[in-house]
């Protein structure tokens, strides 16, 4: 058990909760602050993880000289995203945003760009200026978080990716305290309304989604410098979809919502998975082989996953930290 509680703590801080986290801040500038119906934060963190991993490979760039690569390529998208939308209806977004994602995956995945993208493979060997800025402290060693061991290269990310959850999460609690953010507030509860005043709603809301899209974009680098591989598999539409959950779980419109929803997520998806593979393996207590056996243990938590969230929506749908007075799922 004691194993099982180190694997889930782990996932609970790994890199996947972080990338994952970065995701949901910036989806809850576009969903939760401003109401724009992103589905295509996977594309953000797609375009952000090659933009990283794509000019250190194959133009021997610096990988640190990437980061305003990640910022022009992620502005970029959200700028083709959004002109042509966000003059529109908001469900309008939802379905441009959510074929651009999937047109871009598909793009990276084809092998006719396989000696820029590494097509299905995807690109390796992409994280050598990591490896070698890893402080002396933790060079050639591994951290214990309890029964889990977590080497030098994991540990410096990790506390290069929770830098950038501090950094993201406390800018965006000031700008939501500023008029800028007020303004966002209002064009999410009454776009109409913020018009009228003489507010230049198209602007606000293309601020937001490349603000939100750029921030998207470092959880996807994030996400491939964790992995030391990016490839199209890690950014299919359910990357969005649990980027969603993630902040309903948190609460939606906090700026405190996406960490807490992340950390909370992702140690139930690893502590589920390390208990139910123990529960499985034929040693121990065995749960009876007709409920389920080692082979298909690992769809079980999503089952549960989703059983909560459902039970989430209905009993507390503004999440753990929301506002039922801010922002909620009307479920009635």
């Amino acid at each position: 058990m004691s194993q099982t509680i180190s694997n889930g703590l782990f996932g609970a801080i790994g890199v996947t909760a972080i990338a994952y986290c970065l995701a949901a801040i910036g989806l809850n500038i576009h969903f939760g602050y401003t109401g724009l119906l992103n589905f295509g934060q996977a594309g953000f963190a797609l375009v952000g993880g090659y933009a990283v991993a794509m000019p250190v490979m194959n133009w021997q760039w610096s990988i640190w000289a990437t980061i305003p690569v990640v910022i022009i390529a992620s502005t970029t998208f959200a700028l083709i995203l959004g002109i042509p939308t966000l003059r529109l209806r908001s469900d309008y977004l939802a379905i441009v945003t959510i074929a651009a994602a999937e047109i871009l995956r598909l793009l990276v995945s084809t092998p006719k760009a396989v000696n820029v993208t590494g097509a299905t493979d995807g690109i390796n060997s992409f994280t050598d200026d990591i490896q070698n800025s890893i402080p002396g402290f933790l060079r050639g060693k591994s951290v214990p978080l309890w029964e889990k061991q977590i080497s030098d290269y994991e540990m410096w990310v990790i506390m290069l990716g929770w830098f950038l959850v501090v950094l993201f999460s406390v800018g965006v609690w000031a700008l939501m305290r500023s008029p800028w953010g007020r303004v966002l507030r209002s064009i999410r509860e009454d776009e109409d309304a913020a018009r009228s005043l003489g507010k230049n709603v198209f602007s606000y809301k293309m601020t937001s989604l490349v603000l939100g899209g750029v921030v998207g974009g470092f959880g996807g680098a994030i996400l491939v410098i964790g992995q030391r591989n990016a490839s199209p598999g890690s950014f299919q539409t359910q990357f969005t979809f649990l980027t969603y959950a993630i902040i309903v779980l948190g609460g939606v419109g906090k700026a405190k919502g996406p960490i807490i929803g992340s950390m909370i997520f992702w140690f139930i998806i690893n502590f589920s998975d390390s208990l139910l593979a123990d529960w499985t393996d034929g040693t121990g207590f065995q749960l009876p082989t007709w409920l389920m056996d080692s082979s298909n243990f690992s769809f079980f938590r999503w089952i549960l996953v989703g059983s909560g969230l459902v039970l989430l929506v209905i009993f507390r749908p503004q999440g753990i930290f929301g506002d039922k007075r801010e922002q909620a799922f009307d479920v009635r």
